[in-house]
């Protein structure tokens, strides 16, 4: 396997072009169902969200000003610990979004059926991007496993398994996509490909183990180490 860096060099070198027209294959449209959006038996919406992007929610005009990091993001749940109280504990890495009491993102919205996003102009690249991934060592893979995928030029002559285009369970999956649209879509997945490694790198470079207490979460991510509100460990 390439090391981080490497693989961050691979995405910086994604072609558009090639992503669009990896995107128009498959094709896509929006039916603006919701799947993505909401949570799925007893499972809640996971959707990673960086620390910055975390902070344009906070300074947008999608909550009022009493809003705070906690209202916008939650730990990552994977790796921590439940205590007798139905709380959390332990150490993770990154954060998702906030979610709701029936496991839905906190900024969905459905009227008649219709599923919306509030946060829509301000939502991040996970979001922007689905149901597309790019298969990148240290890139994440959204929402259950892929059921679709083109490979693109350079890793088809290199008969590579990394640098394709996935595609994940969206019933808007195999609709007309115009170019434009494939155009906007590819330029958003390529920025997150290479957001989502230049965040684990430096979470790699800025971690060292925490002693959480009891009952306490500590969340690492590209700044260093955090507590629950957003607000760093040593302060």
């Amino acid at each position: 396997m390439q090391s981080l860096e490497a693989e961050l060099d691979t995405a910086r070198q994604l072609s558009i072009d090639e992503l669009a027209d990896a995107i128009e294959s498959i094709g896509f449209e929006c039916t603006r169902c919701g799947a993505c959006c909401t949570g799925e038996a007893e499972d809640d919406h996971t959707a990673t969200v960086f620390p910055d992007e975390i902070r344009d929610l906070e300074a947008s005009d999608t909550h009022d000003s009493a809003a705070d990091w906690r209202d916008i993001a939650r730990p990552m749940p994977y790796g921590l610990a439940e205590t007798d109280d139905g709380d959390l504990e332990g150490e993770t890495f990154e954060w998702a979004l906030q979610t709701d009491s029936c496991g839905d993102c906190v900024f969905y919205e459905e009227t008649d059926g219709v599923g919306g996003c509030t946060a829509h102009d301000d939502r991040p690249l996970i979001c922007q991007t689905y149901p597309f991934s790019v298969a990148l060592a240290g890139t994440s893979q959204p929402m259950g496993e892929a059921v679709d995928s083109v490979a693109l030029p350079a890793q088809r002559e290199a008969d590579d398994e990394e640098g394709v285009l996935r595609a994940h369970e969206c019933e808007g999956l195999g609709r007309e996509i115009s170019r434009e649209d494939a155009e906007e879509l590819a330029g958003a997945l390529k920025e997150r490909a290479v957001r989502e490694l230049e965040e684990a790198i430096a979470v790699r470079d800025t971690y060292a183990p925490a002693t959480p207490a009891p009952g306490e979460v500590v969340v690492h991510d590209s700044e260093g180490p955090k507590r629950v509100d957003g607000t760093p460990l040593e302060e």
